[in-house]
């Protein structure tokens, strides 16, 4: 873990399941420090999300998590190594029957994720790395 002179974090984790729940233990901590509890929540799901989306499309590799804090609020920032952009299903309002609730396809009903980014965040967008990846982003602001 870095942690800058502005108080800025960068964390490196492997992209498993348990990457997103350290992820948020930290951001959790860090955004208490900067005293922001009014986008507390929203941030633990973004963070959920983009580190759930790298840590599946790079298992068991490097991924980045970033928080920093900028004018009004913060941004988050997940970089992975694959270059490939991420890809949201098509927005449409969900009911039960849409959702296969067997146990067999019970984690075929992803894909939603980027549109929650979306809706908590003021913006976001995916960068491109000139060294390799793409970091995938999103600032909240109040």
């Amino acid at each position: 873990m870095v942690m800058a002179a502005t108080g800025d974090l960068l964390l490196p984790l492997m992209g498993t399941p348990s990457a997103v729940g350290l992820a948020r233990t930290l951001v959790d901590a860090r955004i208490r420090n900067w005293t922001y509890f009014h986008i507390l929540d929203n941030a633990l799901l973004v963070v959920s999300e983009l580190v759930t989306n790298a840590a599946r499309q790079t298992p068991h590799q490097e991924i980045r998590l970033q928080l920093s804090r900028v004018a009004h609020g913060i941004v988050i920032a997940v970089w992975d190594a694959d270059y490939a952009l991420p890809q949201s299903k098509p927005m449409k309002e969900l009911t039960l029957e849409d959702l296969d609730l067997s146990a067999k396809a019970f984690d075929d009903n992803g894909g939603w994720g980027l549109h929650i980014v979306q809706a908590l965040s003021s913006k976001c967008g995916v960068t491109a790395d000139p060294a390799g990846g793409k970091w995938v982003w999103s600032r909240i602001q109040p």
